[in-house]
C-alpha cells in the first residue's frame, strides 16, 4: 500500500474510538478515555512487519566459516502475529535451518526475520513460506527448513473453541526437500 493511501493517526483513533462505542461503551469515561490512543500504538507495535525487509536483515553475511557446511538450527523463536481473517492473535513457535554454501548470517537475523513476517496480518502457511523463501533468496544455501507451531485464537477463543490445539506447518527446500536423511535429521532436532 502506498504511504498516502494510509489514514491519519487521527483518522485510526476515531476508528477505535467508534468500534468503543459499537460495542456498547462509551469511549469518553476515565478508564477509556486514552484507549483509542493506546490502541493506536499497539497496532503499530502488533504490525511494524510491514516497514521492515526481511531481505535487507539477512544482507549481512559471513564468509569466514572454516568451511562449514554442516546444519545450522535455531530452535524455538517465540512468535506473536495475527489472523488475516479475524485480526485475532496466533501464538507458536518457529524452528529454522539452512546449510550454508560458503556463507553463514548471524543467527539473530534468522529469528529477526521471523518476527518480521509475524508482525504483519497472516496466515501461518503463507508466513512458513515466507520465512523459507527469504532464507532462500538472500543466503542461496544447500537447504532451507522452517518448522512453525503456532496456537490460533480465532479458533481457540472465539468459534469452534478447541483451546490447547495448535497448527503445525513446514517449508523444506533444497537439501531438505531432496534428502529424507537431511530432512529426518532436521526433525529428530525440533521434536
Amino acid at each position: 500500500m502506498d504511504q498516502s493511501d494510509r489514514p491519519s493517526r487521527s483518522e485510526v483513533e476515531a476508528a477505535f474510538r467508534t468500534i468503543l462505542r459499537w460495542t456498547g461503551e462509551n469511549p469518553d469515561r476515565d478508564g477509556l478515555h486514552e484507549t483509542p490512543k493506546r490502541m493506536a500504538r499497539a497496532y503499530e507495535e502488533y504490525f511494524r512487519g510491514y516497514n521492515e525487509d526481511p531481505e535487507a536483515i539477512l544482507s549481512k553475511t559471513f564468509e569466514e566459516t572454516e568451511g562449514y557446511d554442516e546444519m545450522i538450527v535455531l530452535r524455538g523463536i517465540r512468535f506473536e502475529s495475527h489472523c488475516e481473517h479475524h485480526m485475532a492473535p496466533i501464538i507458536g513457535r518457529a524452528w529454522v535451518a539452512y546449510i550454508p554454501s560458503g556463507r553463514v548470517v548471524g543467527i539473530s537475523k534468522l529469528a529477526r526475520v521471523v518476527e518480521v513476517y509475524a508482525k504483519r496480518l497472516q496466515i501461518q502457511e503463507k508466513m512458513t513460506a515466507q520465512i523459507a523463501n527469504a532464507i532462500e533468496s538472500v543466503l542461496q544455501p544447500q537447504g532451507v527448513a522452517v518448522v512453525l507451531k503456532a496456537e490460533h485464537h480465532c479458533m481457540t477463543a472465539r468459534g469452534i473453541m478447541k483451546p490447547g490445539t495448535d497448527l503445525v506447518t513446514s517449508r523444506m527446500l533444497g537439501c531438505f526437500r531432496d534428502n529424507p536423511v537431511t530432512r529426518q535429521e532436521f526433525l529428530s532436532m525440533i521434536a
